[in-house]
């Protein structure tokens, strides 16, 4: 497939604009509001019937922090430096720094922006869930902050901010941010799908062809095209070349659109893209809370984490360090139904009895309880630290297994990486420099995490990122 095109190849040009926004979940609405909000002429081109993608799917947490007026009225107190290293320390092994500090810096007046645009929070707390709760509480826990060893580095304070509407908030959101484009000076078209950019000789893009319903538009773009269409979870040969195991996860969190094509768009043009192997694999077997006195063990009946750690981290770690071979043993004193549905594996009087069940090896399993069962009656944990709450020493028959292998759980991916920006959202080449004219936000980029996901970062960067982008694009 074509992707770039040579200007001299359009006889007609259909439509002139200053900024074309590709794409209208949450980090698309943000560009667009800020680029016609300059008094840029602005055009969002919409695969869909109706703009809210992704992030009208999702959970609506947005990571946000430093001290927003939503902490401090649920009697939280936050600093952007707290918020900085605890992101530097949790956000993968290369994290942005330019990137998170900028964000981590502006998160207070980024909730003021979301509430400016009609997103509600109501101002109370909800304790012991991780992502969005079944109320309409708008603050959460959303990440490993209180967790081993992130509570070293950083004060924990909570950071997901949750728009007001029980359980699934994503369309709320989406709702809202649309309504607030709508409302705004920028042009929507929907079902229009961005095919191939125009770029120049020299590299920049001029422009764009967009097809509706069998028919090619092109679209002349004066100041800059901003690429804001998702990741790519539903596109296979794109994930069996950079993230070959998240094929294996039972549940992939993206819109159709999540195909890849704004990336792939971006790379024609001499875009570089970041961390292609990266992902969020959420693996929720600690709902509720009291199943983190159990212990994570791998297909060698050895504790791999600590079980206190955000469901994120716990599926990162299962999946691409254990392969998706793990199980939450508890005994009978420790054991709740989950909250997700989840199949107990083994049942057995004694740990022999569920080492044979799972085929674990010999001695395993009944090694790796002693020592944890050992410090536990202490209330400590000397080899994964978890916190001193959730530490029982397991103990009393039957014992049980839950199931938390990739193919029988639940492992919900989205994809991480992308197109390599700058702050100020310009996709840069192999070298570093910035593509004139083209502009990237959201997961179509590499954002703020490249690993270590806390849930709220994607809704977050794509919105904070985006305003950016647009803001840089329209001042061409």
């Amino acid at each position: 497939m074509r992707r770039v095109c040579d200007p001299r190849s359009v006889s007609r040009w259909d439509e002139e604009v200053d900024v074309l926004v590709v794409g209208l979940g949450a980090a698309g609405a943000a560009a667009a509001l800020t680029a016609a909000g300059t008094g840029a002429d602005t055009l969002v081109l919409e695969r869909a019937s109706g703009g809210g993608g992704t992030s009208a799917m999702s959970g609506g947490v947005i990571y946000l922090g430093g001290g927003t007026a939503l902490q401090t009225a649920c009697g939280f107190d936050d600093a952007p430096e707290e918020m900085f290293k605890y992101l530097m320390k949790s956000c993968g092994p290369s994290p942005d720094e330019e990137k998170i500090r900028l964000y981590c810096d502006g998160s207070v007046e980024h909730y003021e922006w979301l509430v400016a645009q009609g997103v509600p929070f109501k101002p109370t707390f909800y304790e012991g869930t991780s992502g969005e709760p079944p109320t309409d509480d708008g603050l959460v826990w959303s990440g490993s902050e209180r967790a081993y060893p992130f509570c070293e580095s950083a004060v924990p304070a909570p950071r997901g901010h949750v728009p007001r509407m029980e359980h699934q908030t994503g369309p709320l959101l989406m709702q809202k941010l649309v309504a607030a484009v709508e409302s705004s000076a920028a042009r929507i078209a929907v079902n229009h799908r961005c095919v191939a950019l125009v770029q120049e000789a020299d590299g920049r893009i001029v422009g764009a062809l967009a097809e509706s319903f069998g028919a090619t538009r092109a679209l002349r773009v004066r100041r800059g095209v901003i690429l804001a269409t998702g990741g790519f979870i539903h596109n296979e040969a794109m994930l069996e070349a950079h993230a070959p195991l998240v094929r294996q996860c039972t549940i992939r969190i993206g819109a159709e659109g999540d195909d890849g094509s704004g990336i792939l768009l971006g790379m024609a043009a001499g875009g570089a893209a970041l961390h292609m192997d990266a992902a969020s694999i959420s693996l929720p077997v600690t709902q509720p809370w009291g199943l983190k006195r159990g212990i994570l063990v791998n297909a060698q009946g050895q504790r791999f984490i600590n079980e206190d750690a955000y469901y994120g981290r716990l599926g990162e770690w299962a999946l691409f360090r254990h392969g998706g071979r793990a199980w939450l043993v508890v005994d009978d004193a420790v054991f709740e139904k989950p909250e997700y549905p989840r199949e107990l594996a083994a049942v057995g009087e004694d740990p022999g009895a569920i080492e044979r069940e799972l085929e674990l090896p010999p001695g395993s399993l009944e090694s790796t309880l002693g020592l944890y069962n050992r410090h536990a009656e202490n209330g400590e944990d000397p080899v994964f630290h978890k916190a001193p709450e959730y530490l029982r020493p397991l103990v009393r028959p039957p014992f049980g297994a839950f199931d938390c292998t990739v193919e029988s759980s639940i492992y919900a991916a989205f994809t991480l990486g992308g197109l390599h920006t700058d702050a100020d959202g310009r996709v840069l080449d192999p070298d570093g420099q910035a593509i004139p004219g083209l502009f990237g936000a959201g997961r179509t980029t590499s954002g703020l995490s490249v690993g270590g996901y806390s849930s709220g970062l994607s809704l977050g960067d794509g919105t904070f990122f985006g305003r950016r982008a647009g803001r840089c694009a329209a001042a061409g």
